[in-house]
C-alpha cells in the first residue's frame, strides 16, 4: 500500500504530481493571458496610430472599404475556427497578432466618435468587470457547461439582433443589445476562462500548449473587446 501523506491525505507521488500539474496550469494561464494582453496593446496603438491620422481614416471611412474593415475581423474569427487544429503553433501565433491589427483598425473609428477620456474610462470599467469575471471562472468549483449553451443561444440572438439595427436604426433596440450583450459576454468571460482551464492537459507536447494557449487568449480578447465596445454605448462622451 502505498504511504498516506500525513498532512494531504494523499501519497507523496500524488502529491508531488498534483504540484507539478498546478504549476503546468499556472504557467498555461498566464501564457494565455499574456497573448491577450499583448494583442490588446497592437489593437490600441493601431487604433490609436489610425484614428489620429486623416491620411487613413478619411479614406477608410468615408466610402465603403469602411464594410470591409468592419468586417475582416469576423473573417479571421471563422479562418481561425476552421484551421487552427491544421495550423502550426508558430502559424495560429502570426495570425493572432496580424488579427489584432486588423480589428485595431476597426476600432479605430471609436476615437472618432468618443472623446479620449471616455474611452480610458469605459477601458478601465471594462477591464475591472472582465479581470473579475475572469477570476470567478478560474477559482470557482461550480460547473458552468449548463450555461453554454444558454450563452451561445443569446451571442446568436445579439449579432442577429445587431445586424437588423444595422438597417433599422432604432436606439431603443440598440440600448437593449447593448445590456444583453454585456450580460452574454461577461458570463463568457467565466465560461471560457473554466473551459480554458479544464483543456489543458500535462500531457500535451509543447505545440499543442502553444495552440490552445493563442486560441484560448483570442477567445477572451473577443469577450473583452465586445464588453468595452458595448460598454461605449453607456459610458461614452461623443466628441
Amino acid at each position: 500500500m502505498d504511504p498516506v501523506h500525513p498532512r494531504f491525505g494523499m501519497n507523496p507521488a500524488q502529491a508531488q504530481s498534483d504540484a507539478l500539474f498546478d504549476e503546468g496550469l499556472r504557467k498555461h494561464m498566464l501564457r494565455v493571458y499574456n497573448y491577450m494582453g499583448l494583442g490588446l496593446v497592437i489593437t490600441g496603438l493601431v487604433a490609436v496610430f489610425v484614428g489620429s491620422t486623416p491620411a487613413l481614416y478619411v479614406p477608410i471611412f468615408s466610402s465603403p472599404l469602411k464594410w470591409v474593415v468592419m468586417l475582416a475581423p469576423l473573417a479571421f474569427v471563422f479562418f481561425f475556427s476552421f484551421r487552427i487544429h491544421s495550423m502550426s503553433a508558430s502559424g495560429a501565433q502570426t495570425m493572432f497578432w496580424a488579427f489584432c491589427a486588423v480589428m485595431g483598425l476597426s476600432l479605430a473609428s471609436v476615437f472618432l466618435v468618443f472623446t479620449g477620456t471616455s474611452i480610458a474610462r469605459t477601458f478601465f470599467i471594462a477591464a475591472t468587470m472582465f479581470g473579475a469575471t475572469s477570476l470567478y471562472g478560474y477559482t470557482t468549483k461550480r460547473d458552468l457547461s449548463n450555461f453554454g449553451s444558454f450563452l451561445m443561444m443569446g451571442l446568436i440572438g445579439v449579432v442577429i439582433a445587431s445586424v437588423v439595427n444595422i438597417f433599422l436604426g432604432s436606439s431603443a433596440l440598440q440600448f437593449a443589445i447593448s445590456v444583453i450583450g454585456i450580460l452574454v459576454f461577461v458570463g463568457l468571460t467565466a465560461w471560457d476562462t473554466q473551459n480554458i482551464k479544464e483543456q489543458y492537459a500535462e500531457n500535451f507536447d509543447q505545440e499543442s500548449q502553444q495552440k490552445l494557449a493563442v486560441f484560448g487568449a483570442l477567445s477572451l480578447y473577443l469577450n473583452f473587446v465586445n464588453i468595452f465596445q458595448l460598454l461605449l454605448n453607456f459610458t461614452g462622451e461623443r466628441e
